[in-house]
């Protein structure tokens, strides 16, 4: 049954050799890969709102200049990713150029900030998307929590399906918001130069008394939350179809511009419309209705706004699998991130990012606002890391024209390095956790890591003296009566050798002369040892007489113990058991150093 069920959910297994077939073309690539960063108009003009109508109704002119400056780091973040992409081409991005030019630690702290970021951004999007279904249908206010986790599964699902499947579920929707969002700017700016908006909005310059330094920087780090996800392309280039890097870079590109167009025009139209933020109804709902009217097309907008939101999350589950991946292959996370699933996709990290994510979502009762501030932070870190790694390859290899490469990324680098400044002084509140987070992650990575060394030590053998060590066998059967899983552990038992001896662990005199007259009536030719318990317990004597045995017979003889079970035919009627042969196994391979085996003999009814 869980077969067929997950048969259903995930779809047929794939051959290895179909590998090849799940790499991504320019135009699924963009929708998957940009699905973060493009949705991101939906909640960054609004987060620069949300700051400067502090300050008053007339401070909302002040959102140009800011997007203005957005829109200039947005570029310069693109020509810095775009000179990563062909300078590591086996992607990683952040976690790679930090790890071979800043060294180990720093590309931890990079990688790492990316890890988070990415199980942020899926609770984020899967929040904001919450929000946009809100804001068309008020009544749904109290379930956002449940509404934010059920899209989480669903997208879990079709992402462990594989990266093609997943593409051409999510490029349709990604699109029709594109283009919805360049119909809402184009019929907005047409109905503002008709005359049609009758907003009475501040003019461009007008004073405002209590605008300060430090609430522009604020709005300023707010909107910066717009450029999240710009990175994702570098990381996940083994995705892309070959030439890899060439068509990598113009995925890049080609997101940047759309994103730049989008951002403008949102930003614009809320300024001309006089729109300021409203718990109930987000920004570009409330273009929507201005421009639009509440009817269909209002509404058309705001289930693909909706959608892309929730879509966006889909740009972590395609970086989030690869970078673990490569944090996995150099020992800082477990080797689990390594396996390829049924579907040829890293489902384990896929399954990861789902339910760090819903848990974030469930803790944060699905408030996007308090998760974007944090959800930013994480994503500067490794912009900064990544600029400065690529500033010192440039100046250590000297390619040729390196200085303008190098130029690009200093200021790039510069740039990022203010921002994430910025965001931790106005909004240390918000992101805090970080700081103790971030470290927490790191010390878990370098664990992860010295335990693979140490166990690689441990395994290591000399090839030149270490050989095999032919040795003789005692086998020990632990039983508790004579049945035929007995019958069944004794004669594979006595296959391997004629050292075999059963045990028997009694609780009192009559049990105990019971089992002895049933076991020489019986007479399978094998000794029984009654072992005496005066405390109730199997494993205490059990272990005291495999240590007398070790002692007697580890010069030359391999102890095992062979631990006879019955499995039922339901599962359900294991629980009418005590599974003492579990209890003795778990046991035994957490203390001795011994061979442990289990002769199952399956019941029939």
């Amino acid at each position: 049954m869980v077969s067929k069920v997950k048969r259903l959910l995930i779809g047929r297994p794939m051959k290895s050799n179909e590998l090849d077939h799940e790499k991504l073309s320019k135009v699924k690539a963009l929708a998957v890969l940009s699905s973060d960063a493009l949705s991101s108009v939906a909640y960054g003009t609004e987060q620069i709102l949300i700051v400067l109508v502090a300050a008053g109704f007339t401070a909302i002119w002040y959102s140009l200049p800011i997007a203005l400056a957005v829109l200039g780091l947005l570029a310069i973040l693109i020509l810095s990713y775009r000179q990563t992409i062909f300078a590591y081409s086996q992607g990683g991005g952040a976690y790679i150029v930090a790890k071979s030019n800043l060294g180990v630690h720093t590309g931890l702290l990079a990688g790492g900030s990316l890890l988070v970021d990415y199980i942020l951004t899926v609770a984020v999007s899967a929040s904001a998307g919450t929000d946009a279904i809100t804001s068309a249908f008020p009544s749904l206010h109290g379930h956002s929590v449940l509404i934010a986790v059920s899209v989480i599964l669903l997208l879990t699902i079709i992402n462990l399906r594989g990266v093609t499947e997943s593409a051409s579920f999510i490029a349709i929707p990604v699109y029709l918001f594109v283009a919805s969002i360049f119909v809402l700017i184009l019929s907005g700016v047409f109905k503002y130069m008709a005359g049609g908006a009758h907003a009475n909005v501040p003019e461009i310059g007008s004073a405002v008394s209590n605008v300060s330094m430090f609430l522009l920087l604020k709005a300023f780090s707010s909107g910066c939350s717009a450029l999240t996800g710009v990175e994702a392309v570098s990381n996940a280039i083994p995705n892309f179809k070959a030439p890899a890097e060439k068509n990598a870079a113009k995925t890049l590109m080609l997101m940047g511009l759309i994103l730049g167009i989008m951002f403008t025009g949102i930003t614009l139209l809320a300024y001309w419309y006089g729109i300021v933020p409203d718990e109930k109804a987000t920004v570009v709902s409330q273009i929507a209705e201005s421009t639009f009217g509440r009817g269909g097309l209002y509404f058309f907008i705001q289930g693909i706004t909706a959608v892309i939101l929730f879509l966006a999350a889909n740009t972590a589950y395609s970086a989030f699998p690869l970078l673990a991946f490569m944090f996995a292959k150099d020992k800082y996370l477990p080797h689990a991130f390594m396996v390829r699933g049924d579907r040829l996709g890293f489902s384990n990290g896929i399954i990861f990012l789902g339910v760090m994510s819903a848990v974030l979502v469930a803790a944060f009762h699905g408030n996007t606002e308090g998760l974007i501030p944090l959800y930013a932070v994480g994503v500067f870190i490794p912009f900064t890391l990544s600029q400065l790694g690529m500033m010192v390859q440039w100046y250590r290899t000297k390619p040729q024209g390196w200085q303008s490469k190098f130029a690009v990324n200093t200021v790039g680098m510069l740039t990022t390095l203010t921002i994430t400044l910025i965001f931790v002084i106005t909004k240390f509140s918000s992101v805090w956790m970080a700081f103790i987070f971030l470290p927490v992650v790191i010390i878990v990575f370098h664990r992860i890591h010295s335990h693979y060394m140490n166990i690689a030590d441990q395994l290591r053998i000399c090839p030149a003296t270490d050989k095999p060590c032919i040795k003789g066998s005692t086998v020990v059967v632990p039983v508790a009566g004579v049945t035929r899983a007995v019958l069944h552990s004794i004669s594979y038992a006595k296959s391997l050798t004629d050292n075999v001896v059963a045990v028997y662990v009694g609780f009192d005199e009559e049990e105990i002369h019971k089992m002895e007259q049933k076991w020489e009536e019986w007479n399978p030719g094998v000794r029984l040892i009654v072992l005496r318990s005066r405390y109730r317990s199997i494993i205490r004597p059990l272990v005291k007489f495999i240590d007398t045995v070790e002692w007697k017979t580890a010069a030359t003889d391999h102890i095992t113990v062979l631990i006879p079970q019955f499995v039922t035919k339901h599962w359900w009627q294991a629980v009418l058991h005590n599974q003492t042969s579990l209890f003795i196994r778990s046991y035994l391979m957490n203390q001795k150093d011994i061979v442990i085996a289990t002769v199952p003999y399956h019941l029939h009814k």
